[in-house]
């Protein structure tokens, strides 16, 4: 028998869910439901009370679960999702259906991933996080707790996003028209800021802490304040860092 029929046969016993149809090379505890065409790759460590292909809200809406059981409802609607190798998945998570996760990606506890994110090897996304619809998230970024990120928001490589940042992507809510913000590869964005839908920030830029981004940032520079202007260059804030980092503690 297969692999993946066995853990299928086994797993009720042990308060789980996994699809008939889902592949899993890596380990589950109990209390977790894998639906659909899931895939779990090798080394993967899926915790107690996670989801994994939660089927998207079109299909929950004309789903009829009368007389059925619901999770072998829920199984058959799922598309599954793609989680790889080496990656680990804490407590309470959910991750929808048509997501792709790459390696080494590591998820806080209660992080919400809707369908159509795709997630970059090496990525850490921290507990309380929401990835609320498509979004697109490059090559070891580290998405600290309670980071919102609507729909259309992408993110490019080894970028960082400090706790509560806020990403919007409607400039009339609600309206009709959603735009995306882009992040660019190697930027910071400081606790608690606030980004406008439809602006970028630049390659190797910083957004200070509580800063509200209206407009674009350019490549290389640091803005804070309500709006956001330009505060200093990246090189003043490396050369700023690496002093804060050297002193000694007891001087600061």
């Amino acid at each position: 028998m297969p692999r993946k029929q066995l853990y299928y046969y086994r797993l009720p016993k042990r308060g789980m869910f996994v699809s008939r149809r889902a592949t899993v090379k890596g380990y589950l505890c109990h209390g977790c439901y894998v639906l659909g065409n899931s895939y779990v790759g090798d080394g993967t460590f899926i915790d107690t009370n996670v989801t994994i292909g939660y089927p998207s809200r079109g299909k929950l809406i004309k789903a009829d679960f009368k007389g059925q059981q619901v999770l072998e409802v829920l199984d058959e609607l799922s598309n599954g999702a793609k989680i790889g190798e080496g990656c680990i998945v804490r407590r309470g998570t959910v991750i929808y259906e048509d997501v792709e996760i790459g390696r080494g990606v590591e998820t806080g506890h209660n992080v919400l991933v809707r369908s159509g994110s795709r997630i970059g090897d090496g990525c850490i996304i921290g507990t309380g996080a929401q990835l609320d619809g498509s979004v697109k998230i490059g090559k070891n970024v580290r998405v600290e707790s309670m980071v919102y990120l609507p729909h259309l928001t992408e993110i490019g490589d080894d970028v960082f996003l400090g706790p509560y940042v806020k990403v919007t992507n409607d400039l009339y809510p609600p309206s009709k028209k959603l735009i995306g913000v882009r992040i660019e590869d190697g930027a910071s964005i400081g606790c608690g800021a606030i980004l406008l839908a439809g602006i970028r920030v630049g390659k190797g830029s910083v957004v200070a802490a509580g800063a509200v981004v209206t407009r674009d940032v350019l490549p290389g520079v640091v803005v804070k304040g309500v709006p956001a202007r330009i505060h200093t260059t990246k090189d003043e804030f490396l050369t700023k860092k690496s002093d804060y980092e050297n002193k000694d503690p007891k001087y600061l």
